[in-house]
């Protein structure tokens, strides 16, 4: 069955070609993207969704049309939810912005369109899976610590080519390295790392995606007494040295690692905090 796809706000069906060979998100990457989650026609982290689209759209100096208050695109998002009989139902959104055709390099406008789309989810809430989940450093190419790796963009071939990687050689994710050869984060998410009651992701200098459940999870974090949270540079040799590593991303949540290398590692924190996350959702 084909889904509907939300294109300014005209619905098609997700077999239709409805963008051309011009698109800039197709031939520059010049383009962003939202992942978010919704349940129960309740969007998840909305609003902090919302604002790291409108400042990577200023920074990408694309043209924020008056009409994209919060309200209108969540209206636009729950209006594609529903065209596809999903609103009792958690769904996973992409939400795209790309600039309009026209230029080469040099855009003819930095006006932009948008495209919603939307796919089912197993579960309304977040769970820690307690299955095997080995990662391996992925070394082929490097992330540059800039703004520019921060955003949500659609240039992600480094993510494309290490998913390869990581397929063809057994492994679960790889965790991305830049210039500096310092961890920055993994295919799909951020990264934290466990070393006793001591907390530690990348600091979004060090060019990892500036990522919401990340923001979220630090939130918590900061209001328990149970550890010590920070943001501080990681070498791959860190990594070996910790009791526990997972993965955040808003679709899944938290993610545990359970090998890296030789190295095995526990999941007692990641269980401790899913549980927190899943009422930050409730609360918010």
């Amino acid at each position: 069955m084909h889904t509907m796809i939300n294109f300014n706000g005209n619905f098609f069906q997700s077999n239709q070609h409805f963008l051309n060979h011009e698109n800039r998100g197709l031939r520059y990457g010049d383009s962003l993207f939202e992942t978010i989650r919704v349940n129960h026609n309740t969007l998840c982290f909305w609003e902090a969704h919302y604002f790291r689209l409108m400042a990577s759209m200023r920074i990408l100096r694309m043209e924020i049309p008056m009409n994209f208050t919060m309200e209108f695109l969540q209206d636009e998002i729950l209006k594609t939810i529903k065209a596809n009989g999903q609103e009792a139902m958690s769904v996973r959104i992409r939400l795209t912005v790309f600039r309009n055709d026209g230029g080469l390099y040099l855009p003819q406008t930095n006006t932009v369109s948008y495209a919603i789309e939307t796919n089912p989810l197993a579960t309304p809430f977040y769970t820690l899976k307690e299955d095997a989940y080995e990662v391996e450093l992925f070394k082929d190419f490097y992330v540059n610590a800039d703004m520019i790796s921060t955003l949500k963009t659609n240039n992600k071939v480094i993510n494309v080519v290490g998913s390869i990687f990581a397929k063809e050689n057994g492994y679960d994710n790889c965790v991305l390295l830049n210039q500096n050869k310092q961890v920055v984060e993994v295919l799909n998410g951020n990264i934290f790392m466990v070393k006793e009651k001591n907390i530690t992701t990348p600091p979004v200098k060090d060019g990892c995606i500036n990522g919401i459940m990340r923001k979220k999870l630090l939130e918590i974090l900061e209001k328990l007494d149970t550890y010590t949270v920070k943001e501080a540079s990681i070498s791959p040799f860190d990594l070996q040295k910790a009791d526990e590593l997972f993965i955040t991303n808003s679709i899944v949540g938290i993610q545990s690692i359970t090998k890296y290398r030789k190295k095995e590692f526990t999941t007692v924190t990641a269980k401790n905090l899913i549980g927190k996350v899943n009422a930050a959702v409730r609360l918010h």
